[in-house]
C-alpha cells in the first residue's frame, strides 16, 4: 500500500472561467512545480484523475441541472437562460466545455476515494477538488458540481462508510452541509469567517442538522481579522470533540487556503503557520479514528502566487510523512514564476514576522471567538451525553 497518492490530470486546468476570474487553477501547476523542485513529488506519486460519469454526478445533482450545464458549455444557452441555475453570473460565468471540465474535478475526488477505500493508499489528495458551494440544482460561488457531495454519497453507496467532512476554507461549506443536513451518517464540520461579512452568509452555530441528521452539523464561525492562535485553538478543540463524538470510518478534508492575510477575498489574518498545523491534526486523528483513511481536496485560495503553493505543499508533505521545510524556497522555482506574478513572492516557506501591523481589536476578537467555541462545544457535549 502506498502512503499517499496525488491525483492530477492536465485536463483539470480546463476548469477556467476567464483570465481575470479569481478562481485560477494555475495554482495546481505552481504547487506541483514547487513540490517537484524540492523532490517531494515524483511521477510515481501521481495518479490520473478520471472523469465522473453522469450516473455519479446524479448522486448529488439533478438531471435537469446537468443538462443545463452541458448545453451552456456547448454554447446552446444564453446567460439569461442559465441565470436561475447560478450559471452565467459574475461568480460563475459560462465557459466552453464547462460540464466536461467540472466532471474531471469530481472524477479526481472519486479517484482519491477509490484509492483509499480499496486499500491502494492510506491517504489521497485531489487539489483540483473542494468545490463546496455547488448545490443539487444550482451553481454557486465558483462551484458548478460539488465534488465533495458526490464523493460522500459515493462513499456511502459503494463502501457503506460513515463520513466526517471537515472544511477549513474561509467560506462556509454550505453546499456540502445542506446536502447531508438530514443524514445521520454524515457529519459536517466547518470553520470559517462569520457570514456577517462574507459569502455565503451561512454557517451559524445554530445550524445543527435536521430530522434524523440533527446534531451532525457543526459550525465554528470566527470573527473577521482572526489570527493564527485563535484559529488554531478553535480548530484543535473542535476537531478532537467532533471526531470523538462522531467516530467516522473515513475523513474527507477540504483545504481551502483563503484564510491567509494575503487572500484578496476574505478578511482573516492567518499566516503560513496555520497551513503547517491544519494537516498535522487531520493526519493524526485519521489514524486514531479511521485506520488512516484520509481523503483531502483543495478549495478556495485566491492569492495563487504567494499563498496557495506553499500552503498546499505543506498538506502533501504532511500526508506523505515528509519533513516540513523551513528557510528559503527553491531559487529555480522563484526564478521561473516571479516574472509572471503580479506581486513579489515571499522567498521563504515561512511568512515574515510580523506580516502585518498589530490589530487594535485583537483581544476583543479572541474573546468573541472563545465565547463562540465554548457555546458550540457545550452543545456537542450535551448531545454526546444524551
Amino acid at each position: 500500500m502506498k502512503k499517499a497518492v496525488f491525483v492530477y490530470s492536465p485536463e483539470q486546468l480546463g476548469y477556467k472561467f476567464s483570465d481575470t476570474h479569481p478562481f485560477n487553477h494555475k495554482r495546481l501547476t505552481l504547487t506541483m512545480d514547487l513540490l517537484k523542485n524540492i523532490d517531494a513529488l515524483t511521477d510515481f506519486d501521481i495518479v490520473p484523475a478520471r472523469v465522473a460519469t453522469e450516473e455519479e454526478l446524479l448522486l448529488a445533482h439533478d438531471q435537469k441541472y446537468i443538462d443545463i450545464v452541458k448545453r451552456a458549455g456547448h454554447g446552446e444557452l444564453s446567460e439569461a437562460q442559465c441565470e436561475s441555475y447560478g450559471i452565467g453570473t459574475e461568480d460563475t460565468p459560462i465557459f466552453k466545455n464547462m460540464h466536461e471540465a467540472s466532471a474531471q474535478l469530481v472524477g479526481g475526488t472519486l479517484t482519491a476515494v477509490d484509492y483509499v477505500m480499496e486499500g491502494k493508499a492510506e491517504h489521497a489528495l485531489n487539489l483540483g477538488g473542494g468545490l463546496h458551494h455547488g448545490f443539487r440544482g444550482r451553481a454557486s460561488g465558483f462551484c458548478i458540481y460539488n465534488d465533495s457531495s458526490v464523493a460522500i454519497r459515493y462513499l456511502q453507496e459503494k463502501y457503506n462508510a460513515r463520513v466526517l467532512y471537515v472544511d477549513t476554507d474561509a467560506h462556509h461549506g454550505d453546499g456540502v452541509q445542506w446536502s447531508f443536513y438530514e443524514d445521520p451518517d454524515v457529519c459536517t464540520l466547518s470553520i470559517h469567517e462569520t457570514g456577517r461579512y462574507l459569502f455565503p452568509g451561512t454557517g451559524n452555530i445554530t445550524e445543527r442538522g435536521n430530522g434524523q441528521g440533527y446534531g451532525t452539523s457543526f459550525n465554528f464561525p470566527i470573527d473577521a481579522f482572526t489570527e493564527d492562535e485563535s484559529f488554531l485553538e478553535i480548530y484543535e478543540k473542535a476537531m478532537r470533540e467532533v471526531f470523538e463524538f462522531f467516530k467516522p470510518d473515513v475523513v474527507l478534508t477540504q483545504n481551502g487556503a483563503d484564510a491567509h492575510f494575503f487572500d484578496p477575498l476574505t478578511h482573516l489574518y492567518g499566516t503560513m503557520n496555520i497551513y503547517r498545523e491544519i494537516p498535522k491534526l487531520a493526519h493524526k486523528l485519521a489514524h486514531e479514528y479511521c485506520g488512516g483513511k484520509w481523503i483531502a481536496v483543495g478549495g478556495g485560495g485566491y492569492d495563487i502566487w504567494r499563498v496557495v503553493p506553499r500552503a498546499w505543499s505543506m498538506l502533501w508533505l504532511e500526508m506523505t510523512d515528509q519533513q516540513l521545510p523551513t528557510g528559503p524556497l527553491p531559487q529555480a522555482w522563484l526564478d521561473r514564476w516571479q516574472p509572471e506574478s503580479p506581486v513579489p513572492f515571499i522567498p521563504t516557506w515561512e511568512d515574515p514576522n510580523p506580516l502585518y501591523e498589530p490589530i487594535p481589536r485583537k483581544t476583543e476578537i479572541e474573546e468573541k471567538n472563545t465565547q463562540m467555541l465554548t457555546k458550540a462545544l457545550h452543545i456537542i457535549r450535551n448531545e454526546n451525553r444524551a
